[in-house]
């Protein structure tokens, strides 16, 4: 069977279901809230196969609204974690022996699972990080697809087992992938379910046993999509979770001797930290996605409503929360005037507000952190440069407790501005204008990131000179549906160049399971 992105949301329009699917959620949301109104559910670790419950908690409030309680996760020790790893040490060689047609099997009822409650979890992951219904869907749409297209890649190459042809003709050769052992897997708070998802299945479909770290700022998917595969049938021990902070449990796991590869998405910081201190001699892979600084093309050729529409897609959708958003944004001065026009008209008609609410098209940052980082770099941005729309917390009624910061656009900043520099994860975008597209594209290559890049023209010969020259792993021209995000797995390869990505191969390809394993060659002598 043909791989099939899921698009729940799409599908729903195209069939007229549309009412249905908001109903849906809305059924699936009230129970999440009312849950979230009483005594807060204590969710456990998960070590070898038992749930473990201690004394030492902390709480978690949904980002939109503090009264809110997502529930208490255990504050892992660094003596959980050891505990952690030795499980998946002690159960990786069996489930590496597994016939791969076995683990192809957990993951595809573990897809199906997903779809069975997708609308449960796209209401949790409001509840969780504040993304709004279509966002949230989205996402659940997104770990059905990861886990969908790698059992499909998995079966399409024979479990990575392959006959080669023999150098003499009495000898059989053949080339197979093993696993390398027990991998750390520390999860962003953006995409809780998804990029958790691919990262988990990428390690345990292909044989290796896991260490999960949700982050503590959205822990609730991780722990879901965790029972989720225990219940397709996942072997105790082979996925462990552990749930705290960073500086503890995550440094922890990252630098254990006892850790044989690590996935990690988050900042660039912590990313080079990862690879930078390796606790043993030996080169052990690191697959670590790392943010970016991304910028769209305008061309003078564009179609302006289209660009605007893409252009704010990319920039505010999840309030920027993304590494591929779009934060940088270079006009050509032909158009500039008329573009910026369009531009501030469609973000001022954002409506920020409730998550869970239908007509909400922006939600709340992460934290208190993100929101006064929002205010501190839009007062930056007004000493430097013209604030043109936004720039404020987002206030009024139930959006007082909460984290919301009004989509900003800032103009005239010089392209050396630190906010035109550095990755800021919140709702703010610099506009510049150029003259050339040589010039454009110079700008935009002009950063240590290189993960997503968009442009809006109608000249085929701008279009080339984008692709043969822009320095980024995921391209998009006049994408009206988001100018930098919304990479589908299975069509766009979710790769970072630079020092945006460790391996230069993307999530959601056919090279993503291969960084999870080595290579074998085994060769028979027949008499």
């Amino acid at each position: 069977m043909a791989f099939r992105n899921e698009t729940t949301y799409a599908r729903a329009v195209a069939e007229g279901r549309e009412e249905c699917y908001h109903q849906t959620f809305e059924r699936a949301a009230a129970r999440w809230l009312d849950n979230a109104r009483g005594p807060p559910t204590i969710y456990p670790n998960h070590i070898g196969g038992i749930s473990q419950f201690s004394d030492r908690t902390f709480r978690v409030l949904s980002p939109g609204d503090n009264d809110l309680v997502v529930g208490l996760f255990q504050r892992s020790t660094v003596e959980d974690v050891n505990r952690a790893i030795a499980s998946a040490r002690d159960t990786f060689i069996e489930w590496s022996r597994e016939d791969w047609t076995s683990r192809v099997r957990i993951f595809q009822r573990a897809a199906e699972l997903l779809r069975q409650r997708k609308y449960e979890l796209a209401a949790a992951i409001t509840l969780d990080c504040g993304k709004n219904r279509h966002e949230a869907m989205g996402e659940v749409d997104e770990a059905i697809d990861f886990l969908e297209y790698y059992c499909s890649e998995v079966r399409r190459t024979n479990g990575f087992e392959r006959i080669t042809d023999p150098a003499y003709p009495d000898e059989e050769s053949r080339a197979i992938l093993r696993p390398y052992g027990v991998w750390a897997i520390i999860c962003p708070f953006n995409f809780p379910l998804a990029i958790t998802a691919g990262m988990t299945t990428g390690a345990l479909i292909t044989g290796n046993t896991v260490v999960v770290k949700p982050s503590s700022a959205a822990p609730l998917m991780v722990r879901l999509f965790h029972d989720i595969l225990v219940q397709a049938g996942l072997p105790p021990g082979v996925l462990n979770l552990v749930a705290g902070g960073g500086e503890e449990v995550g440094s922890a796991l990252a630098h254990s001797r006892d850790v044989d590869g690590v996935a990690f998405t988050g900042s660039r910081e912590v990313g080079m930290n990862i690879m930078r201190s390796s606790p043993v001699e030996v080169q052990r892979p690191i697959i670590a996605e790392m943010g970016s600084k991304n910028p769209i093309i305008v061309s003078g050729e564009a179609d302006l409503e289209e660009a605007a529409e893409g252009v704010v897609a990319a920039a505010f959708s999840f309030s920027g929360q993304k590494c591929s958003a779009c934060s940088r944004l270079y006009v050509h001065e032909s158009v500039y005037d008329d573009f910026l026009r369009l531009l501030l008209e469609r973000t001022a008609k954002l409506k920020v507000g409730d998550p869970f609410d239908r007509s909400t098209d922006v939600g709340p940052l992460i934290t208190d952190k993100a929101l006064n980082n929002h205010l501190k770099w839009a007062g930056l941005a007004r000493r430097d440069g013209k604030i043109s729309v936004g720039g404020t917390r987002a206030e009024g009624g139930a959006l007082s407790r909460g984290f919301y910061a009004m989509p900003t656009v800032v103009e005239g900043l010089p392209e050396t501005h630190e906010l035109m520099r550095r990755e800021l994860f919140v709702p703010i975008l610099g506009v510049q204008r150029y003259r050339t597209l040589q010039g454009a594209v110079e700008m935009a290559n002009a950063t240590e990131f290189g993960l997503t890049a968009g442009i809006f023209s109608n000249s085929e010969a701008e279009l080339k000179h984008f692709f043969d020259n822009m320095q980024f792993g995921v391209l998009y021209a006049n994408r009206r549906r988001s100018g930098t995000t919304g990479a589908m797995v299975g069509a766009q390869a979710f790769a970072g160049w630079k020092g945006s990505g460790s391996t230069g191969h993307g999530t959601g390809s056919t090279h993503y399971l291969l960084q999870f394993m080595r290579e074998q060659s085994r060769t028979v002598v027949r008499r």
